[in-house]
């Protein structure tokens, strides 16, 4: 959903006032870029975990090659996604959360969430 953007370096206000530029965040493994996108599973039942944030690592910015079936929605599949469980919230309100991290996008074989009817069906009786 929406665009891929770059994952910058947090900028405190003393950074900004001087002008200094941002930083794009570098894999400290890889040594790629990272990017960031929200990305949502439609065949999630739980709404709150239905959309969640993705990392690229790549080295130029990854786009979905798919048509949108919604403003700033495509369809696609990711390459290489990894899931590492870490611990969010503070307190006595700590929960289980993932780091998602992906290597790109895949163009998906359902285009607009329509499916392929399989060939029995086609075929008349």
């Amino acid at each position: 959903m929406g665009e891929v953007a770059p994952d910058t370096e947090y900028q405190s206000r003393e950074d900004r006032a001087a002008g200094r530029p941002v930083r794009q965040r570098v894999d400290e493994l890889t040594g790629r870029r990272q990017w960031k996108a929200t990305v949502t599973d439609p065949n999630e039942p739980n709404a709150k975990r239905a959309s969640f944030e993705v990392t690229f690592l790549a080295d130029v910015q990854p786009v979905p090659a798919t048509v949108e079936v919604l403003p700033g929605v495509r369809p696609v599949e990711l390459e290489g996604l990894t899931a590492e469980p870490r611990v969010a919230g503070s307190g006595e309100f700590k929960y289980q959360s993932y780091l998602f991290r992906a290597a790109g996008f895949r163009a998906t074989g359902v285009a607009g969430g329509t499916r392929k009817a399989p060939e029995s069906a086609n075929k008349a009786a």
